[in-house]
């Protein structure tokens, strides 16, 4: 979605379903692969719910009501609560797996850095031990 195209996506008589769900997915900052692995659907099941190709059974459509953060109503007809303007940042930025990712980096860095202190700690005493020996 471009910012040519964002103007009026939301309105309910030029949208499609295929269209909020496209539009939601993008603000949450989820890929289509990242959907489909959260619903438990191939990525070509999702790409076309997007290009209204298909539609999503029940219980796949709340479920994609509650990952997108819109209600059930919004993503049917484009009435009801929706996800924001497009470009205006929501709660809901990022999905559980990029926040679990950017939790896994921080671990390494903190690990990184663990071995790090530990070397440098090691490297002190080695030399705060040689100061010692040289003065006796």
């Amino acid at each position: 979605m471009t910012s040519d195209t964002t103007a009026g996506w939301f309105d309910p008589g030029v949208t499609t379903f295929g269209d909020r769900l496209a539009g939601a997915r993008e603000l949450t900052g989820m890929t289509q692969a990242d959907l489909a692995e959260r619903l438990g659907v191939k990525e070509k099941t999702l790409d076309d719910w997007e290009n209204d190709m298909r539609d999503p059974r029940a219980m796949r459509l709340s479920m994609l009501a509650g990952l997108l953060n819109v209600s059930l109503q919004w993503l049917l007809t484009g009435e009801g609560e929706g996800p924001g303007e497009p470009g205006i940042s929501t709660s809901y930025i990022r999905g559980g797996a990029q926040l679990l990712e950017e939790i896994h980096e921080i671990g390494v860095q903190m690990a990184l850095n663990t071995a790090r202190l530990a070397r440098v700690e090691q490297e002190l005493r080695a030399l705060l031990k040689d100061d010692d020996d040289g003065i006796a």
